[in-house]
């Protein structure tokens, strides 16, 4: 098959580019160029900003794939241009998001007939808004779109974690190597369910050509729902140290950075792993001490030395209100039966990164 990444350098995209390659697919990725992980495609790298539509027209040159893989459309504006630009491929195949599903969740374990709502994360309405786009257009036309939601996914490039920095992700593995407090939201037992980047691109590349899954909507996950205590202490294992874990209160990390609303109100949970494609071959939660340490080596440009905190310490002393300063942070040093107060404003400086 004859496939473009729009995108293609992704975290997530990036292994699906592998995996088509590796399948014998021919394979083109079209970006503005210049991103950190690898050229895998050659010559067939195209260059242009997709937003602009005449000079995507213009670099695609009128050629026509068989699918078109959507990394990197996040509001309907986007749709509409491809609708236009793609309207005689293939397959459109949609990456949305599976923070799209309802918040707060009616039942724990989500499913594609969970409602999509989000109230928490502009982000995620904004990538319903382009799902009821495409599959208006999909009822009306035929238009033959696919529609993809990931849950948290990561790779050689990406640490999942729920309070880090998304642009330099090994911040996290440098705080627990030199013994600095590590913030886990409320009492890190909600449920998160994160993925490999090839286990996804296992699910998603048997998907491109395939007649059934056409108008038809999936989430590509692990069936593997951990706590993120247990995700936290596993990354910390494979670090190879033990961690310093202050707990706090959800409203109290929004108050201090309202950008984490979204990722932490209106993330993901647990998915049904019935119509996850091979979800039970996923691999364990994160990679091994060795993958660290290689990555670590390579990639020290990816620790956030100065970290913004854009409310700081004052918004979190205003979610804590007066006299909030001392806050129970549990399980203390003697165990889970010991508990301590912490002065979490004192805590707060350098603690809290950008996603």
């Amino acid at each position: 098959m004859d496939i473009l990444f729009v995108g293609g350098t992704g975290i997530i995209s990036s292994a699906c580019v592998r995996r088509a390659l590796d399948d014998g697919h021919e394979v083109w990725t079209l970006n503005r160029g210049g991103a950190r992980l690898a050229n895998q495609v050659g010559d067939r790298a195209l260059h242009a900003d997709a937003s602009d539509e005449d000079a995507v027209r213009a670099v695609l040159a009128g050629r026509r794939f068989d699918a078109v893989i959507q990394w990197t459309a996040y509001v309907p504006e986007q749709i509409d241009k491809d609708l236009r630009l793609y309207e005689d491929c293939g397959q459109y195949v949609f990456i949305s998001s599976a923070s799209a599903y309802q918040k707060p969740p009616a039942h724990w374990l989500t499913t594609e007939r969970t409602p999509l709502e989000n109230p928490f994360w502009q982000y995620s309405r904004d990538k319903i808004a382009c799902e009821e786009l495409l599959m208006a257009a999909h009822r009306d036309r035929g238009f033959p779109v696919t529609i993809i939601r990931p849950s948290l996914t990561y790779g050689v490039s990406q640490i999942p974690v729920c309070v880090g920095s998304w642009e330099k992700p090994f911040t996290i593995v440098e705080r627990m190597r030199r013994g600095a407090r590590i913030l886990i939201p409320g009492d890190g037992t909600s449920l998160w369910t994160i993925t490999h980047n090839t286990d996804l691109a296992r699910g998603l590349i048997p998907l491109l050509g395939h007649p059934g899954a056409l108008g038809e909507d999936f989430h590509i996950t692990s069936d593997e729902a951990l706590t993120w205590n247990q995700i936290y202490a596993t990354l910390a294992a494979a670090v190879g140290v033990e961690i310093d874990v202050l707990h706090v209160p959800t409203d109290g990390l929004v108050a201090a950075d309202p950008e984490l609303l979204g990722t932490l109100w209106g993330g993901q949970g647990a998915f049904d792993p019935l119509r996850q494609l091979e979800a039970s071959l996923a691999r364990p939660a994160v990679p091994g001490r060795g993958v660290l340490r290689r990555w670590h080596r390579r990639d020290r440009g990816m620790v956030r030395r100065r970290p913004r905190s854009p409310g700081g310490r004052r918004g979190l002393q205003r979610a804590l209100g007066p006299g909030g300063r001392g806050l129970w942070a549990g399980p203390g040093r003697g165990g889970p039966g010991s508990s301590r107060r912490v002065d979490l404003t004192e805590a707060w400086p350098n603690m809290m990164t950008r996603r």
